[in-house]
């Protein structure tokens, strides 16, 4: 015979818990983050970097190449993110649990990069979910990457466990190409 344990209530009891409660949540949180790497293009490759010997972000307490979304704390959006991408890097934001996190990697993601006027590219991954750390750079250098993990987990230490995290906008609808694509010119007019 199997019992279900109840799910623990997050909410009212958080905001009553002790000071050191909290401290050890967040410290847990922080130290322990699973990422999900979605590399679109060069950026992915300091991203890897980054993992290796030299770089070595494991010491931060971050884990590399979570199994899927479902088991990930932490996004990692770096490259070209392309509007026909845009849908399944929304897709696999939404599968992932609370709380979860974003770091935009690269000047592609932040805002387009080069590619910013292209009639394909999305102005930047923060159209599509939100993001909390923002690293910028064409590529950016692995150690930039590490500040933008200690950037996070600095965040982290300072939240409150049971409160929402403020408002996360285009995290409530679902988003498909057609929406998160600008057009550069208005389209024609049906005749009557």
């Amino acid at each position: 015979m199997t019992t279900d344990l109840p799910m623990p209530r997050v909410g009212p009891a958080a905001d009553r818990a002790p000071t050191a409660v909290r401290i050890v949540l967040n410290w847990g949180r922080r130290y322990s983050l699973w990422v999900f790497n979605f590399g679109l293009a060069c950026c992915a490759i300091e991203f890897i970097a980054a993992s290796m010997a030299r770089h070595d972000f494991m010491r931060l307490g971050v884990i590399p190449f979570a199994p899927g979304p479902r088991q990930a704390d932490l996004m990692v959006v770096s490259g070209t993110v392309t509007d026909k991408m845009a849908p399944a890097i929304r897709r696999l934001y939404d599968q992932m649990p609370e709380p979860k996190y974003v770091i935009s990697f690269g000047a592609c993601s932040n805002s387009g990069g080069p590619y910013w006027d292209s009639y394909c590219v999305t102005k930047g991954v923060d159209q599509l979910i939100p993001v909390d750390v923002y690293v910028p750079g064409c590529p950016p250098r692995p150690e930039a990457l590490l500040n933008g993990i200690i950037t996070l987990q600095e965040q982290i230490k300072a939240e409150h466990p049971g409160r929402a995290r403020g408002h996360r906008p285009y995290a409530a609808g679902p988003v498909t190409a057609g929406e998160v694509t600008r057009p550069l010119v208005a389209p024609p007019e049906e005749a009557p």
